[in-house]
């Protein structure tokens, strides 16, 4: 099962992503993208696309609370101290065509 990483909210200003970007993993350990990525959000995603492939974001305490079948990570920068941003990332199961 492939996952597809959605930029879903910015909190403050982040200087690599904007609103609605993306990217997926696919096969477990590839990661496809035509954007660039910051190693904030990889630090945050990393102890958990394995599990959410296999498992539902419910079981990890990373579920949306309207919608079970998506997870909820956000990047690790502290926005308050540092006058950066924060982005939070929607992260859902994708078939292998992408669906």
């Amino acid at each position: 099962m492939d996952l597809k990483v959605k930029v879903k909210e910015i909190k403050g200003t982040c200087s690599v992503y904007k609103l609605g970007d993306s990217f997926m993993l696919k096969d477990g350990y590839r990661l496809v993208t035509d954007i660039p990525l910051c190693m904030h959000s990889l630090a945050a995603l990393l102890p958990h696309y394995n599990a959410l492939r296999i498992s539902d974001p419910d079981k990890w305490g990373l579920a949306g609370k309207d919608d079970k079948t998506k997870a909820y990570v956000q990047c690790l920068d502290p926005y308050s101290y540092t006058d950066g941003g924060i982005a939070v990332f929607e992260i859902q199961k994708m078939s292998k065509g992408g669906k």
